[in-house]
């Protein structure tokens, strides 16, 4: 196969489109993540972690699939409303927030989600077609079948981690926000927000940071389950 050597054919930056240089891309990959451009169907690997999060098991379970069913208390397939309230409580939200909060996301995903065209009054979820529910004016790192793509992933480091490439602040998680907007896609551009918000309050650093390995534990589900054992092992030490 014949490897080209045009410095135009490989350029990530063009000259008369500032935007392309104001948001980089990294060019390394390769060194670290075996094909980063080809999806993972059950891994979510980045340059630290080439094969994914070390014990977490997948479960036959899509990446997306993942993300949702720490969500699943009694793993039928199905989130109801009540369960995404126990697991935002689980994982450290307060009882107003997982109120309001399991009923956004239930009343956002049920419907695209359902087996049937016929509509359920409790708004259930089925993992199985979590897919369904992608959404745009998101980061692309799951794609429309719910896989992970590691380079998009480590685009939003390299576009927008101007402090270090491995966190980013409130104001760059904002920005990444603002740049992965689509034209007229209203609901992205909340559904976008309202869930980057709630995961930078739930786990950003002593110094308010989001740390690179909390956003890769997002995708692959792995950050619910890490801290709800801390919440629980807190909660535990204040009894004792």
């Amino acid at each position: 196969m014949e490897v080209s050597n045009d410095p135009v054919a490989l350029a990530t930056v063009a000259p008369m489109a500032p935007i392309t240089s104001q948001r980089p891309v990294r060019t390394d990959l390769e060194s670290s993540i075996p094909k980063p451009y080809m999806a993972r169907a059950m891994a979510a690997p980045d340059m630290e972690h080439p094969d994914g999060t070390p014990d977490h098991q997948a479960h036959g379970l899509s990446v997306l699939q993942q993300h949702v069913a720490f969500f699943d208390q009694d793993n039928n397939g199905i989130v109801y409303p009540w369960e995404t309230y126990k697991g935002l409580r689980a994982i450290g939200f307060g009882v107003l927030f997982s109120l309001i909060g399991g009923l956004f996301f239930n009343l956002t995903f049920s419907y695209p989600t359902l087996p049937g065209y016929i509509p359920s009054l409790l708004l259930p979820v089925y993992i199985e077609n979590i897919h369904k529910g992608k959404h745009p004016s998101d980061s692309g790192t799951y794609d429309t079948e719910g896989r992970y793509m590691p380079v998009n992933f480590e685009s939003m480091f390299s576009k927008y981690g101007k402090t270090s490439q491995d966190k980013l602040t409130l104001r760059e998680l904002w920005n990444m926000t603002e740049g992965n907007r689509l034209t007229f896609d209203i609901v992205g551009w909340i559904l976008n927000k309202f869930e980057w918000g709630a995961v930078y309050i739930i786990a950003k650093d002593e110094e308010g940071y989001l740390s690179k390995e909390a956003m890769r534990g997002l995708f692959d589900g792995s950050l619910f389950h890490n801290l709800a054992k801390e919440n629980n092992a807190s909660m535990e030490k204040k009894i004792s």
